[in-house]
């Protein structure tokens, strides 16, 4: 197939430039590599070709189609050999006034049909084309390291972008083997956005004392089917790429709730625990693997005590059936024995609420996560309160654990750790629906694509119920009282009627 755009031109040569370069290569354009710092594009062009060379011994590529490749890599010594470029493509430093500049210089060298792009993960596509003659010609970029492995590239159009210009780019990203996905021009566009909630909020949980980085990640993975827990994923980014983009998105929206950083990450990244690239982060390695500490034993109960289940418990009926399949001496009373385990397993409130609420003996009461189907999990989730008892806690963990399922006990919390950390990505994907940043299906598909995440954020809210997750953050906003949690109309109104999150409104 011919390239759409013969001759590209690529300003800065990183990680991200070089992995442009490749697919642009592979796709049958002649790539012009440019980079101020003297000897880099060589670099670039080297690496690539031992790249191909590599795929070649492993009998992955065909020898005459690597030699094709290396043909199409040239190195442009100013910026002036870009002048007969048809798309050039700037992945230089993240400063809107480096690339104001370079874009303003390009202009000037290159024709008037030349398409122009940045590659900016984070500033305003409008805001770098303000100074430009043709801002229609003008959109952003964004592809996702490493470039030939996240297949997927947002196309955002700024305020003066031309439609055409936005089509043309979104049909170039499918030569080169990528899914498009359109964006309008807001902080953080698709991928940034609806990532926001997954590490900010167990960061918050974190904060709050509730568990540590360890369990966190190994609920999230074993209870809602995250690849990687926050702090992981965050270990393996680095927090001096994580940390500012949190900021950045946080101060763009005006200081929006739902976006606050965490004074954890800003005071790890202070001190240089950056993640695995520095040694150190949330967990340290040892030549490249994680230290993770050994999950707690299960507790060894004599005598375990009957349990009473609130009447008021999420997935009353299922919680009752799971008891008896462990055995359970099971209460039936309007109310608990004083001698009973008091079950409770409430959405988006806390423990303590519930106690003082449902008028429990809070030194005998133990939340379940009920959220989630206990048959889909890899894991169950238990929770304290102040006042509960350790024999009451133990006895608890133990009774959960005996069909071997993993058992993770943390302290008071509203929501868990699975619920907030859902409802929080689930709100979020839908206020960007509401904000009309990109369609529905487009955001499902950035998010799976460029978050790996185990389905799209409005998916996930279909797959839970939006109205639990409704449930669930107009609990926490009472139990915190903090705007972070009140619920995108998108939700609310979905919610309230039964209409799935990914419909449309014609």
């Amino acid at each position: 197939m011919k390239p759409l755009y013969k001759t590209v031109g690529l300003v800065g040569t990183g990680a991200m430039g070089r992995g442009i370069a490749q697919i642009a290569a592979q796709a049958g354009s002649t790539v012009k590599l440019f980079d101020t710092q003297s000897g880099a594009a060589d670099k670039a062009r080297d690496a690539l070709a031992a790249q191909w060379d590599k795929l070649v011994d492993k009998g992955r590529l065909d020898g005459a189609l690597s030699t094709t490749h290396k043909a199409r890599l040239l190195r442009a010594d100013t910026l002036d050999d870009l002048a007969d470029c048809d798309l050039v493509i700037e992945a230089v430093v993240e400063r809107l006034d480096v690339k104001k500049s370079l874009f303003l210089s390009l202009e000037t060298v290159v024709s008037g049909q030349t398409i122009l792009v940045s590659n900016t993960s984070s500033l305003s596509i409008t805001a770098i084309a303000a100074g430009l003659k043709h801002p229609g010609r003008f959109a952003g970029y964004h592809f996702f390291n490493p470039v030939p492995l996240m297949k997927v590239v947002e196309v955002i159009a700024g305020l003066k972008t031309e439609a055409a210009t936005c089509g043309a780019l979104a049909d170039y990203a499918r030569q080169m083997g990528h899914t498009p996905v359109q964006a309008q021009d807001t902080p953080g566009f698709i991928v940034n956005h609806a990532g926001r909630a997954y590490g900010t909020e167990a960061l918050r949980i974190v904060s709050e004392g509730i568990a540590d980085f360890a369990t966190i990640d190994r609920i999230l993975k074993d209870q809602a089917g995250f690849k990687l827990g926050p702090f992981e994923l965050m270990d393996l980014t680095a927090l001096d790429v994580s940390h500012p983009v949190m900021e950045s998105v946080y101060h763009q929206y005006y200081e929006e709730p739902r976006y606050r950083p965490s004074v954890i990450t800003a005071q790890r990244l202070a001190g240089g625990l950056l993640g695995r690239k520095t040694g150190e982060g949330f967990y340290r390695y040892t030549d490249g693997a994680a230290q993770i500490p050994a999950e707690p034993p299960v507790p060894v109960v004599a005598e375990m005590p009957p349990v009473w289940v609130s009447p008021r418990a999420a997935r009353r009926s299922e919680l009752l059936q799971l008891l008896k399949n462990l055995g359970a001496s099971i209460e039936t009373g309007a109310s608990p024995s004083m001698n009973a385990l008091v079950l409770v397993a409430p959405l988006g409130f806390d423990i303590t609420t519930v106690a003082v609420v449902e008028r429990l003996d809070p030194a005998r009461t133990v939340g379940i996560d009920m959220l989630i189907d206990d048959a889909a999990c890899k894991r169950r989730v238990l929770a304290t309160n102040p006042a509960t008892r350790r024999d009451m806690r133990d006895a608890a963990h133990a009774l959960f654990a005996r069909d071997g399922k993993a058992v993770s006990v943390i302290r008071d919390s509203g929501g868990f750790v699975t619920q907030r950390v859902v409802a929080a990505i689930v709100n979020i994907a839908s206020d960007i629906c509401q904000q009309g940043i990109c369609s529905p299906k487009d955001l499902e598909t950035a998010v799976t694509l460029g978050l790996g995440y185990p389905m799209g954020p409005l998916a996930m809210g279909d797959r839970y119920g939006p109205t639990n997750v409704l449930e669930v953050l107009f609990n926490m906003q009472t139990v915190y009282g903090d705007p972070r949690y009140r619920p995108s109309p998108w939700l609310r109104r979905r919610g309230a009627i039964g209409l799935s999150l990914t419909h449309q409104e014609s």
